[in-house]
Parts: C-alpha cells; sequence; structure tokens
C-alpha cells in the first residue's frame, strides 16, 4: 500500500515502516516527563488533600528525569536514523530508479515531453519529496500511533473528559482533509507555473545567439521575468491558503482546553472527578495538541507532495522497450516488411515501407525533407518500434531483442552532434571504453581530427567544454565519426555525415569510411547526390513511402524522383550569387 500510495522502493516502503514506529516511540516518550509531574504533584498534593504521605524522593526523581531525558535522547536518535537518513536513500534510489527508466523509454516519449519536465522530476520533485518523506510521513504516523494510544489510555481513564479533550478534533481534521480538491487545484497551477519558468529559462539559454542577433533579448527576458512572478505569485497563493487552512484548523483545536476546563471544572465541583483527575487532563490537554496541529501541517505536506508523486508515477507507468538479452541474427541484412510508423495518432510518418540493405554494401535513403529517412534509420536501430510492419536484423525481428544488446550491433553518426564536457580522447573513448589511447588516436587520424587536435597545447586531453562548445560543427562532426569507427560494429548508420565538413575533409573522412566500412552493413541519409553516386543501392522515399529502390545507375535511367532530385543539385552548383544591381 505504501509502495502505491507514495511510489517507493521496496527498501523505501520498509523504512518508512520503521520511520513511523521510530516517530510514535520519540512522541510517547515526549509523554514521560509529563508522567513524572504528575507523579511528582500526587504526591505533593496528598498532605494538601488530608491524606497521610511521606515526603517525595527527590533522589528518585532526579534519576527518574535525568533516565527521561535519555530515553527522549534516544527516541529521537533512533527517528532521526529511521526517517532522515532513510529518507536521503530513498531520495538517491528514486533518482537512480527515475534515470534507469528514462534509459529504457522509447523516443517518443522525450519528444512529447521537454527537457525541463523531466529535469524538475528528477531534481526538485525529488528534493521536494525528500522533504516530506523525512519529516512530515514518519512524524504523521509516530503522531497519530501515540495519539491513539494516548487517546484510548484517556478514555479509559475518564470518558466525559476525554470526550471534551478529542471531540474538537474530527472538526479540525474536516477542515483540512475537506480542503484537498483546493490545495491540489492551487499547487497544480504553482508546478505549472515553475515548468514554464524552468521551460522559459532553458530555452534562453538555448537560444541565447539567436536572440542576441535579432534584438529580442530585452524582450524575451521581460517575458521570463513575467513568468518567474507568476511562480511566485502561485507560490504565495499556495502557501496562504495552506497556512490560513492550518491556522483555522489549529484555532479549532485550541477550544479543547477551555473545553476541558469548563467541564473538568463542572465534574469537579459536582463531585464527578477527583483532582488529581482533573490536573490530569489538564496537562494532558496542554501537550497532546502539539502533536496534532503536527498531524494536520503534515497532512498538508503530503497534499502537495502528491502532485509530485502522482507525475512520477506517470512517468514509471510508461511502457518501455524491452526484449531477450541475447540477439540470434544470421548475418547483418537490415530488412524493412511492410513498415509504417506515427509519432502520433493520424501522423503517419512511413507507410508500407518495404527494402533490404544487405551485409556489405551501401544502401542510400534519399528523398525530399520530411519523407521519412531519419525516422526509418531510427526504427532501425529501435529507437522506436514500427507501428506496423517488421524490422528484422539477420532474420531476426528487432523488436524482440532489448535495445541496449540491439545497439551493440550498431555504430551511428547523426546531423545532431552530442559531445561530453570532458577531454577529445574521453569523448572518442566514448565507442568503445577499453580503447587504449593508441587506437583511438588511429580512428581519430582516420577521421581527420589530428589536423584540428594538434593546433590545442594539450592535444587530446584538450577539454572540449559543454557539447564541445570550444569546437566548430565540423570538428564536432569528426569527433562523433571517430567514435563510431572505435566501436567498429558490423552495422553503421550515417545521418549525412560530413554535411558540416568542408571539401577536402570531406573527403579524406569519406575515403576512412569506405575502408573502415567493408562487410559490413551500412545504411546512410544522403541529401548530396554525389555521396549518393558510390552506394550499391538507394531508395527513395516520398511522403512516407518508397517509390524507387536500386543501383544508382540504374535509377539515373528512369524518369523518377531520383533523377529529378540528381538534376536539381547539378542546376543548383551552377548558381551563383549576384552582387550586381539590376541596372548593372
Amino acid at each position: 500500500m505504501l509502495k502505491r500510495l507514495f511510489a517507493l522502493s521496496d527498501k523505501g516502503a520498509a523504512d518508512l515502516k520503521k520511520g513511523g514506529a521510530a516517530s510514535a516511540f520519540s512522541s510517547l516518550s515526549l509523554f514521560v516527563p509529563m508522567a513524572l509531574c504528575l507523579m511528582l504533584l500526587q504526591e505533593i498534593c496528598k498532605p494538601l488533600l488530608g491524606e497521610k504521605a511521606d515526603s517525595p524522593n527527590i533522589w528518585l526523581y532526579t534519576v527518574l528525569a535525568v533516565v527521561s531525558v535519555v530515553v527522549i535522547f534516544i527516541a529521537n536518535f533512533i527517528e532521526y536514523r529511521c526517517t532522515y537518513i532513510a529518507a536521503y536513500e530513498e531520495s538517491a534510489t528514486r533518482r537512480i530508479t527515475l534515470a534507469e527508466k528514462l534509459r529504457k523509454l522509447p523516443l517518443s516519449y522525450f519528444g512529447e515531453h521537454d527537457l525541463a519536465e523531466m529535469t524538475t522530476s528528477m531534481m526538485s520533485d525529488c528534493n521536494e519529496l525528500e522533504r516530506t518523506f523525512s519529516g512530515a510521513i514518519p512524524k504523521m504516523i509516530g503522531s497519530i500511533i501515540s495519539i491513539i494510544l494516548i487517546m484510548v489510555g484517556l478514555f479509559a481513564f475518564d470518558w466525559r473528559m476525554a470526550l471534551a479533550l478529542f471531540c474538537v478534533v474530527p472538526v479540525a481534521l474536516l477542515l483540512i482533509v475537506g480542503s484537498k480538491k483546493l490545495q491540489d487545484r492551487m499547487g497544480t497551477r504553482r508546478m505549472e507555473a515553475r515548468l514554464a519558468a524552468a521551460d522559459g529559462i532553458q530555452e534562453f539559454l538555448d537560444n541565447i545567439a539567436d536572440l542576441k542577433t535579432c534584438n529580442q533579448t530585452e524582450k524575451y527576458l521581460t517575458e521570463l521575468e513575467t513568468k518567474l512572478q507568476d511562480v511566485v505569485n502561485a507560490s504565495v497563493k499556495v502557501e496562504l491558503t495552506s497556512g490560513t487552512l492550518l491556522t483555522s484548523a489549529q484555532m479549532l483545536l485550541r477550544l479543547g482546553l477551555p473545553l476541558v476546563i469548563l467541564v473538568g471544572t463542572t465534574l469537579l465541583i459536582g463531585g464527578g472527578i477527583d483532582f488529581f483527575t482533573y490536573l490530569l487532563f489538564l496537562l494532558a490537554a496542554s501537550r497532546v495538541y502539539e502533536p496534532l496541529s503536527g498531524v494536520m501541517m503534515q497532512l498538508s505536506e503530503i497534499f502537495n507532495a502528491n502532485l509530485q508523486i502522482k507525475r512520477m508515477k506517470e512517468m514509471e507507468s510508461q511502457p518501455e522497450l524491452s526484449g531477450t538479452d541475447s540477439c540470434a541474427n544470421k548475418g547483418y541484412d537490415i530488412t524493412f516488411d511492410h513498415v509504417s510508423f506515427s509519432y502520433q495518432d493520424g501522423e503517419t510518418v512511413l507507410k508500407n515501407v518495404s527494402f533490404t540493405a544487405k551485409q556489405g554494401e551501401v544502401t542510400a535513403l534519399v528523398g525530399p525533407s520530411g519523407s521519412g529517412k531519419s525516422t526509418a534509420v531510427k526504427l532501425a536501430a529501435r529507437f522506436w518500434d514500427a507501428t506496423g510492419g517488421e524490422i528484422r536484423l539477420g532474420g531476426i525481428n528487432i523488436r524482440t531483442v532489448e535495445p541496449e544488446t540491439l545497439l551493440s550491433n550498431y555504430s551511428i553518426v547523426f546531423q545532431d552532434v552530442v559531445l561530453f564536457s570532458d577531454t577529445i580522447m574521453e569523448n572518442i573513448r566514448i565507442g568503445r571504453r577499453n580503447a587504449t589511447d593508441e587506437e583511438v588516436i588511429a580512428v581519430a587520424k582516420a577521421a581527420c581530427c589530428d589536423e584540428f587536435v594538434s593546433r590545442f597545447p594539450q592535444g587530446y586531453q584538450t577539454m572540449i567544454g559543454e557539447n564541445g562548445s570550444t569546437l566548430s560543427g565540423g570538428e564536432r562532426q569528426r569527433i562523433s565519426i571517430a567514435r563510431a569507427l572505435l566501436k567498429d560494429a558490423p552495422v553503421i548508420l550515417l545521418d549525412e555525415a560530413t554535411a558540416s565538413l568542408d571539401v577536402e575533409n570531406e573527403t579524406s573522412v569519406q575515403n576512412a569510411i569506405t575502408r573502415l566500412t567493408k562487410g559490413k552493413t551500412v545504411l546512410v541519409i544522403a541529401h548530396r547526390m554525389r555521396t549518393v553516386a558510390g552506394a550499391d543501392k538507394v531508395v527513395v522515399l516520398e511522403q512516407g513511402k518508397v517509390v524507387q529502390q536500386g543501383a544508382p545507375s540504374k535509377l539515373i535511367e528512369e524518369d523518377g524522383l531520383y533523377r529529378h532530385l540528381v538534376e536539381l543539385q547539378q542546376h543548383s552548383q551552377t548558381w551563383t550569387i549576384n552582387t550586381k544591381s539590376q541596372e548593372d
């Protein structure tokens, strides 16, 4: 139940139960001094009430007071260990679990959710839940347990006084619980405002160069300031609402004390109770409302935490790409068999696509923008699952193979290069973690990286900044190619891998790729028709359908889209920029 309610791990749920028990022990230990006071007062009051009694043993009460302090210290220490430390461990487990979940999700999930939202779930939400699970929930469980035990004892002692003491509790709790929908609604607005602000900050940092170029920095920052102010306003409203409701509930609770005095005085005068009982309930009233106030405060925190828990549950409920840990393929032919794919309902990107990229051959995908070339390559690597048809690697349906196992057979270079804030050497070594420095340098030279690396004083140990910020687009692309060459996988996927290179380096890199792709299955997306000329097979896509396929020499003779694209590019090579005016 705890796992389901609070999205906890097995250990987290067990720790939460321990934390609740420890908090109950800690809460009950605070009543020990009150019990000692009552015992001492009872002995002091006996002579005043005309009863025979010896003088109180001060040394005994001193020892008992010291023991009670030790008990309270031990109880609080155990509570701290079972709540705060356990909550930090569960928070770490939750972050790792979410990261593992994200690792197994299809790329379609990342297309539908932005970076700021996922970052907020991983960091901000986990921080808030860490605070809730370290303080609110265990303390609430402990308070409820201790209050129930005290309530049973007091009702057994005198049900009339106990009723006067606790009759305000249901009314105060009803006020807090009844406002849950209002608190949820306002908490949702605050969360939406936070996400909008996080999106705005992320967008500003990603596009700061474009904003400056278009002189839109001030306008964007003004809009961003409005989003940040919305967060402040929403937070103030949430805190004000919660605070008002909580204060009202606590005021209702405090009405219990005058009720105890009124009922107790009436019963005492009428002889219904003795003075000691009256004193007992007065002391209980001064102490028991504190944990009850804590329960109400913790309830409000849990209501707010439910929004974060709900988002995490949604993430954890997303379907994963799963499969076997082995791939018993025979060869490395990639076969698309009547494959269809839609990113969203009603938006079909590929329609009944069939072709085979054979091992030992270069198969090129060409076609206008939006024809589905990049989608086909990503489906081949199982970044998504096809919505119709079947994709096979060496006769094995890739849908039956676990994605990481499948990807061990692939080397991939896309146009959008991702590099890490590390050295050039380590960025290339990602292709094969156990590669030696000599092997890394060899593939770097093959990918023409040595030319720009030699300009840096630290050579291959040069730090390149976040996503290779200190490098040009072509240099980043060459590191990506070197990384793929180092992996030396039997299947190579290239998405216009040489698009960012100048003519001289493009030729060198193409030669290196040609040498290192011998005997492998190569699927390449090409926009330049001269890249396609050396391919063994060309698959022409238009609006998600295969309209032509075959050898380039054969397709150029047909009156089709391939020939049209070749002619357009040949014509574009004759274009020049006319700097003269029309009159000249």
